[in-house]
């Protein structure tokens, strides 16, 4: 494909996918609609959890099959989708050329759209693989890879035609995730990679925590090296930091997912390097966080005025708080006494939508106005988006958390688990209100794009966007 195409020239049918940014832009637009859809599938379980005996008889709506239809989307079309656009939006500019292949950027966004939507109805009609982060059936996990290399190429070919000759940062995880990641994906789903017993599990465990690791952890931290220096106007703290914090991620992630299995008979040996990788990822974590908040230095009185700002430092503390009760939860004793709580749910939604989810709306909340050249149509609908998704999150994270201690104890004593369902009943109901605040933020949210992209060119409001104060 011509990397230099102008999209002036271009006719047919084909000008609607030439257009510069135009798959970043639909990435986005996907990536946000995914998130109201596996936001409300989210609240329908957590609704179901609470209230078992809400809905009777009808396979589709039982809770084994909306969870993981949720995580699939949320994970898969929300996150990773708005992800992807905006580093089909970031590369580009950082290698100050055009994307390699618009045309390609676009069919991509469509055949993974296609792959989700069919994923649903495999997932709700009880066809499944049944492995954590991988239910997709196989005849979908193969276009799903597909859509992943294309994707990788797409990448790099951007890369290769670069002007600018250094390598920023963002660059780094961004080219390290296409190299690691298909591997992950290979070795995690059974069409391409199929053992048996406890080696089966050991290899599902390597994919399912990596796919956060070596998917969302590094895409996301890679676009927040972009961002934060970008909106702030300030040097990024400290190169030396970036170089640790990428050299280290890969080499303390990988072997981390065994601690899952600890009360397994997995080899001893592999649970030491599991439970010492896991405390050895304070590491990266800390000097990526380190850089990043000394890179607001004097800048942060931009946080009442800049709502994309807002976005990626409150993921920023939410991957500070995962990165923290991880490593904790993952030595020996205390894996033994929080396993199968709630605790570990709450854990698990504090990585992926509290840190992760933050930055997938940042990064649309930042780039639609460049991708699109129209203004977000209304500041306080964004602002009451944030708002609900903030308070959202951190209501289901205490809940989980609260419910996950209280089952610990409770089976620590002998309790029987019967008890300690109805013990916890009342922090499934903060859940599932949590998750109520949550799918309206989302509704908010979707609303804003359509006014902003489809139905008006005014803004209602001033920008998202406003100069930083002048620091001391």
């Amino acid at each position: 494909m011509d990397a230099n195409l102008d999209s002036a020239t271009t006719s047919g049918a084909w000008a609607w996918f030439d257009q510069e940014h135009s798959a970043s832009k639909r990435f986005m637009i996907s990536g946000a609609i995914w998130a109201l859809v596996g936001t409300f599938l989210g609240l329908l379980a957590a609704t179901e959890y609470w209230l078992p005996d809400m809905i009777h008889n009808v396979a589709w709506l039982t809770f084994g099959r909306i969870r993981p239809t949720h995580i699939n989307v949320v994970a898969f079309g929300f996150i990773s989708m708005s992800t992807v656009g905006a580093i089909l939006y970031v590369i580009p500019e950082l290698c100050r050329t055009r994307l390699h292949s618009e045309r390609v950027g676009n069919i991509l966004m469509l055949a993974w759209n296609a792959v989700i939507t069919a994923g649903i109805f495999c997932l709700l009609s009880g066809i499944t693989e049944g492995r954590e982060y991988a239910e997709l059936p196989w005849f979908l996990d193969i276009p799903l890879f597909a859509a992943l290399l294309v994707y990788c190429w797409l990448v790099w070919m951007t890369v290769l035609n670069r002007k600018e000759k250094q390598l920023y940062v963002t660059i780094w995880y961004v080219a390290g995730t296409t190299m690691w990641f298909p591997i992950v994906y290979l070795i995690g789903n059974k069409v391409f990679f199929s053992m048996t017993g406890i080696a089966d599990a050991i290899a599902g465990w390597f994919y399912g925590h990596n796919i956060l690791g070596l998917w969302f952890t590094t895409n996301g931290i890679g676009l927040t090296y972009y961002f934060l220096p970008k909106i702030t106007k300030n040097p990024l703290y400290s190169h030396l930091l970036s170089i640790v914090g990428f050299s280290t991620i890969a080499m303390f992630y990988t072997p981390t997912g065994t601690h899952h299995l600890l009360q397994s008979p997995v080899p001893e040996w592999l649970k030491a390097v599991a439970v010492i990788s896991s405390v050895m990822l304070l590491v990266p974590v800390m000097s990526v966080l380190v850089n990043f908040f000394l890179t607001m230095k004097g800048k942060w009185g931009m946080l009442g005025a800049n709502i994309p700002l807002r976005f990626f430092i409150t993921a920023m503390w939410f991957y500070l708080l995962t990165c923290f009760t991880g490593p904790f939860q993952a030595t020996r004793w205390i894996n033994w006494y929080l396993h199968f709580t709630h605790w570990v749910v709450g854990h698990a939604h504090f990585a992926l939508l509290g840190t992760f989810g933050f930055v997938a709306w940042g990064a649309i909340y930042y780039c639609v106005p460049r991708v699109s050249g129209r203004q977000w149509y209304s500041r306080r609908l964004a602002n009451a988006h944030f708002w609900l998704s903030l308070v959202g999150t951190t209501i289901m994270m205490t809940a989980l958390t609260i419910a996950g201690l209280a089952q610990a104890a409770a089976w620590e004593e002998g309790t029987p688990v019967y008890r300690g369902v109805i013990m916890v009943n009342p922090y499934m109901g903060m859940r599932a209100f949590s998750g109520l605040l949550i799918v309206i933020g989302q509704l908010l949210f979707v609303y804003n794009i359509l006014k902003t992209l489809v139905f008006t060119e005014e803004t209602a409001e001033g920008p998202l966007e406003e100069a930083a104060p002048s620091p001391l």
